[in-house]
């Protein structure tokens, strides 16, 4: 990594946008070449990763395919975004690639999942706004529903409910166990 790029991933941490244009004025193949280089993770990755509205928005300016980019984990900017709750940053990368929310890291988890782990509310609600098949998408056969029950995300899981209610298909599916969420609710003792 040269000095340029250690600076950008300095800025990103940062969320300094000014740091960021002026090594880019320096430097304007440095997005591309930490693209094309081989580091766990882009800039775009620490930035939505801190929820550093601003700087997301220039990356994506600059370099909308960047979205795209896994880090180590296969995980994409939306994944970290989603994790953290950053509710801002998610709604840029989608309105950059919506395809992205049905992306899954090398645990098999869809930015969805995480945000339906993390209970972060908002985002599941624009994820599957934005793409309504990443409610579909299922980690280990497990859908979001059965998620939302063995992390405790009862918010989420009402929500997804009154979403998808009448899809009896998708409320019934099971398991690698043959669990249904009304089996897992009850096996979690979450009577509600």
């Amino acid at each position: 990594m040269n000095n340029t790029e250690r600076l950008l991933y300095g800025a990103a941490v940062e969320g300094n946008v000014p740091s960021m244009l002026r090594l880019l004025e320096e430097d304007r193949l440095a997005l591309h070449r930490v693209v094309s280089g081989c580091f766990k993770e882009t800039p775009l990755h620490v930035a939505a990763m801190l929820g550093h509205v601003e700087f997301v928005k220039e990356i994506l300016t600059r370099n909308p395919e960047m979205a795209r980019e896994l880090d180590s984990r296969r995980s994409s900017p939306l994944h970290l975004a989603a994790a953290k709750g950053h509710i801002e940053v998610v709604k840029l990368l989608l309105l950059t690639n919506p395809e992205i929310s049905l992306s899954q890291d090398w645990e098999g988890r869809s930015p969805a999942h995480l945000a339906v782990i993390k209970g972060h509310i908002q985002v599941i609600k624009k994820l599957v706004q934005v793409k309504p098949e990443a409610a579909r998408v299922k980690i280990r056969s497990e859908s979001m529903l059965h998620l939302c029950v063995r992390h405790y995300q009862d918010e989420a899981l009402q929500w997804l409910v009154e979403m998808m209610g009448d899809d009896h298909e998708f409320m019934n599916s099971k398991d690698d166990h043959g669990s249904t969420v009304l089996h897992l609710a009850a096996a979690y003792r979450q009577v509600e």
